[in-house]
């Protein structure tokens, strides 16, 4: 858990998405009694000042919102997060697999099984117009218990427990 109060929040203010990323943020950070520490990062080279102000604003954990910015640079993410010695929450898997201490988000295997019956149905026949549209179903926990070791991190048993996988 965060000790200082205070969570940083990584956005691409490009990002259709980056006003409610933020406020969904707030909203949640408000309900937990934690404070927000929003960093509008809209380059590459805009990461490493990224981590500079997260820490005089003394984040004692990060989010990363979903931006293909953010998924460019998830090697470098880890790699700051884990000399900072900073817990940080990324939207998906790929980032953990990059060495990234966990994710929370939606399964990519799943995203592909539904694209696939789309296509399938597409191809007996189906109007695309007529399919529903689908969204995620299935989350995944993907935890890497390395990285958190390397970064002096203790993750409590009961959260490896709730893991989808556990990358060691």
């Amino acid at each position: 858990m965060p000790t200082s109060g205070v969570i940083g929040v990584l956005v691409n203010p490009g990002n259709p998405n980056a006003v409610s990323d933020s406020m969904q943020a707030q909203a949640a950070a408000t309900s937990l009694r934690l404070k927000v520490h929003i960093v509008q990062t809209v380059a590459e080279g805009d990461v490493d000042a990224a981590f500079d102000d997260l820490g005089r604003a003394q984040a004692s954990a990060i989010l990363v919102f979903p931006d293909a910015l953010f998924t460019g640079v998830r090697e470098r993410l880890a790699e700051l997060a884990t000399r900072h010695k900073l817990p940080v929450l990324y939207p998906d898997r790929s980032y953990v697999e990059a060495g990234g201490l966990m994710s929370y988000g939606s399964s990519r295997t799943d995203a592909y099984r539904e694209a696939g019956i789309y296509a399938g149905r597409i191809l007996r026949g189906e109007k695309p117009s007529d399919l529903p549209v689908i969204q995620s179903s299935k989350f995944e926990l993907v935890i890497n218990l390395k990285t958190a070791k390397a970064a002096g991190l203790d993750l409590p048993p009961a959260l490896l427990a709730l893991a989808d996988e556990v990358i060691e």
